[in-house]
């Protein structure tokens, strides 16, 4: 029998992307999009157009499958009213269905004083604000095992690139590239992990296919790509095949700007990301899946950036 997943936020980056390998994995996909969304959403799925804050259309939405996919991303100045309500219609739409929660995590929850190494027992200790949302959002999920959600299975990660637009790789390391600019936000040497989507799609899709076999809650790290500054502007010089100059983040002008722009005060705040070296460790993710999804860095990098234009 063909399985079912919802995946919330389907028109989103991570979401049309999970669509998109879902479907291709023969999964039957509902795509829920916010009213307006549907030409956003994959082609070959079920498209429902739901207000997130109509519960029996979200409920509705979800009926007759077996994941469900938290792919919701909160707007950057809507973090402290969104991630809460987001998890909590998570929660909603697969309790209701009976169905698994699928969650992408990050390394937010971890703060400032996190060790270098990160893995499935390291404390979660969040100095920011927005690590300590995602934090009790892993946390509100725990207890909702306890009370009638079947499984909840979040697979954490660093920062992405490829299938699409909307983070650090394209909105500020490659945004000059065509002007054989790169910008970094942090000292050139300090290990950053990295998480190709098209490979973390595949990884969810396998963690999906044997949730059966898996507690009631369960974390588990995708490795990706740990690359220093220089590692990352060096592959990206082979890739394009011409010099590349550097420039610096302009983090005093943010910091500046910081008490009375709000965007700037979530940059400053997470600034730490690229001062202090970490890595994800996938020893559990191989343990579960076997040999863990991974495009040739060079090839990854290729295809994100024939997807933004930047090369033919």
């Amino acid at each position: 029998m063909t399985e079912r997943i919802l995946i919330l936020g389907a028109a989103g980056r991570l979401g049309k992307a999970a669509a998109e390998g879902f479907r291709d994995a023969g999964w039957e996909v509902v795509s829920l999009v916010r009213p307006g969304a549907a030409a956003r959403a994959a082609q070959g799925t079920l498209v429902a157009e739901v207000n997130l804050r109509d519960h029996a259309a979200v409920k509705a939405a979800a009926q007759g499958a077996q994941v469900v996919f938290n792919a919701l991303n909160p707007t950057l100045l809507e973090w402290q009213g969104q991630v809460p309500l987001f998890t909590n219609i998570a929660i909603i739409a697969a309790q209701s269905a009976g169905a698994t929660l699928m969650f992408p995590g990050n390394v937010y929850n971890f703060g400032e004083g996190m060790p270098e190494t990160l893995d499935e027992t390291t404390p979660m200790r969040p100095t920011t604000r927005k690590g300590i949302l995602r934090a009790d959002a892993e946390e509100q999920m725990r207890d909702a095992t306890l009370e009638g959600l079947p499984r909840v299975i979040i697979l954490r990660a660093g920062d992405f690139f490829g299938s699409g637009s909307g983070a650090w790789f394209d909105r500020v390391i490659t945004r000059n590239l065509a002007q054989r600019r790169v910008i970094y936000p942090g000292p050139l040497d300090v290990a950053h992990p990295w998480a190709y989507v098209p490979d973390l799609v595949v990884t969810l899709v396998r963690l999906a296919a044997i949730r059966d076999a898996l507690g009631a809650f369960t974390t588990l790290g995708f490795p990706g790509y740990t690359l220093t500054g220089q590692q990352l502007t060096r592959e990206l010089g082979k890739v394009v095949q011409r010099g590349l100059r550097m420039d610096a983040m302009p983090w005093l002008m943010l910091r500046l700007l910081a008490p009375i722009m709000p965007t700037f005060r979530d940059l400053r705040d997470m600034s730490y990301l690229w001062k202090v070296p970490h890595r994800i460790d996938g020893t559990a993710l191989h343990e579960t899946i076997g040999d863990i999804p991974q495009t040739p860095i060079d090839l990854a990098i290729a295809k994100s950036l024939v997807e933004l234009g930047y090369i033919l």
